[in-house]
């Protein structure tokens, strides 16, 4: 065994014998805090920044609060029905042509046309649903419009040729 060993086994253990920690007396506090020039600041900045710790680490907790009471608000209170526009100028002036259409298609005889007539007539009924859909979806397109009153006029004329054809008086 080495002489040096047991001076450093001695060491060792009263190394293990101190107190983990030490504070220094109350006079050593005083002698640094009147050296200090701002000492004013530092305790104030100390108690202001424990408030706002706090503060920094409820902020989840709120907000998940928070999102839960909105969730909860959505969840009981009744969402309106979504409001539909009234129809525009085009659109009114668009059914009340179909209107006049309807009673012109209802004046004539009520003969059944022709098997040649009815692809055509089918096809313009067709035309006239898709240019009715079409100014749904553009209700400032005065061409629909005027689309759709070529539409009526064709059909128009095309049933009663088909009801001429068929012998019928118009």
């Amino acid at each position: 065994m080495n002489p040096h060993d047991s001076e450093h086994d001695e060491l060792t253990a009263r190394l293990r014998a101190l107190p983990a920690e030490r504070v220094p007396p109350a006079r050593v506090w005083q002698g640094i805090a009147a050296q200090l020039p701002a000492q004013a600041h530092a305790p104030a900045v100390a108690v202001a920044t424990l408030p706002t710790r706090r503060r920094r680490e409820r902020w989840p907790l709120r907000i998940g609060l928070g999102l839960a009471a909105a969730l909860a608000l959505l969840m009981v209170v009744p969402t309106p029905v979504p409001h539909t526009p009234a129809p525009s100028l085009l659109q009114r002036q668009a059914d009340a042509m179909a209107g006049e259409y309807q009673q012109a298609i209802a004046a004539l005889p009520s003969a059944d046309v022709t098997d040649a007539w009815r692809p055509a007539l089918h096809e313009l009924d067709a035309s006239a649903d898709n240019i009715r859909a079409a100014i749904a979806e553009n209700p400032r397109s005065r061409y629909l419009l005027g689309q759709l009153q070529r539409t009526y006029a064709l059909r128009l004329e095309l049933t009663q040729q088909a009801v001429l054809s068929a012998g019928l008086p118009t």
